[in-house]
């Protein structure tokens, strides 16, 4: 026998790919969210600055939409002043009352009508002269003309609904004289299309700058970790595979930056509200300043999580060719 046999070549077993718990979706987000948790342990520092920063531009984002609800509000609550007032030269009867009253109220817009007396007219009078009471001695109801007053819907407050209104109101026979004070409503409506003219556009910017800054954050830290994407990609793993992780971190960096910034927001929100007393003229825990309402919190949240991820996606590209 020939101890020189030749050898025969060792037989290649094909490669097997390791599943991942299953590999099904709920094996591969598992793994993928314990990627991005080890990531993020794994670079205590950058993470921080990262949600520091989402933080810091939530914040500025919140209590631009803090003070913008709260003009909102005061604006609502200035344009229930837009009312239009009915002058008739003599006393009505109830049936006058309630026929002029069902012709008015069954104009668009109309939200109350209310009957004035000229009691009731001499009686509020006086309540503006208080203290000066005596210049009125004398004067009878008689002289003041009776009315009545019709507060407009909040969708035809704008001057050109309340001017049609009007119009509409002076063809009622038996109407002697309209008032609404047409000034007044105009200049209010331009203030509040201004308001939210400047509004609109702060928001735009502020937005605009959000995105840019937590882009270029989130950028550093995939910078950092270019390396481990280089090797990765030399190794075979698809673009998914390695994508995945960081936009879940940069998910989970969003919603804890938004999360921080809520947080912050209220605790100046209620230090606000007990201890402006001391530098306003005002007290603004009895002037009806609110917080955020629940769905510009959960937009704010989402918001969080989509700047988080978007920075993320975008920072990928520089690194990996979608």
């Amino acid at each position: 026998m020939n101890k020189w046999k030749k050898k025969q070549p060792a037989t290649i077993k094909p490669f097997k790919r390791q599943t991942l718990a299953g590999d099904g979706f709920g094996g591969r987000a598992g793994f993928f969210l314990s990627r991005a948790l080890t990531n993020i342990r794994q670079n205590v520092f950058v993470n921080v600055v990262t949600i520091g920063t989402i933080t810091l531009a939530l914040l500025i984002v919140s209590l631009f939409l803090l003070i913008f609800v709260n003009l909102e509000s005061a604006a609502e609550s200035w344009s229930e002043r837009v009312q239009v007032t009915v002058y008739f030269d003599k006393e009505l009867t109830s049936q006058d009352q309630s026929g002029f009253s069902g012709k008015i109220s069954a104009l668009s817009g109309v939200s109350r009508v209310s009957y004035v007396t000229r009691e009731e007219a001499l009686k509020r009078f006086k309540s503006r002269l208080r203290g000066q009471e005596t210049l009125l001695e004398g004067v009878r109801p008689e002289v003041l003309p009776t009315s009545f007053e019709i507060a407009l819907k909040r969708s035809h407050r704008d001057t050109a609904s309340v001017e049609n209104f009007v119009a509409a109101l002076k063809l009622i026979p038996g109407i002697t004289e309209v008032q609404y004070g047409e000034e007044w409503v105009r200049r209010f409506n331009s203030l509040l299309n201004f308001m939210r003219l400047l509004g609109t556009l702060l928001g735009g910017f502020l937005v605009i700058a959000v995105i840019f800054i937590v882009s270029n954050t989130i950028k550093l830290t995939i910078y950092s970790r270019r390396d481990e994407l280089e090797v990765m990609a030399l190794v075979g793993a698809t673009r998914f595979f390695i994508k995945a992780p960081f936009l879940l971190e940069g998910l989970i960096q969003g919603m804890a930056g938004s999360v921080f910034s809520v947080v912050l927001l209220f605790g100046l929100y209620e230090g606000f509200l007990h201890n402006a007393g001391s530098f306003l003229t005002f007290n603004p825990a009895t002037s009806g300043l609110s917080f955020l309402p629940p769905e510009y919190i959960a937009g704010l949240l989402l918001a969080g999580a989509l700047l988080g991820f978007i920075g993320s996606l975008t920072s990928l590209k520089r690194f990996i060719n979608v």
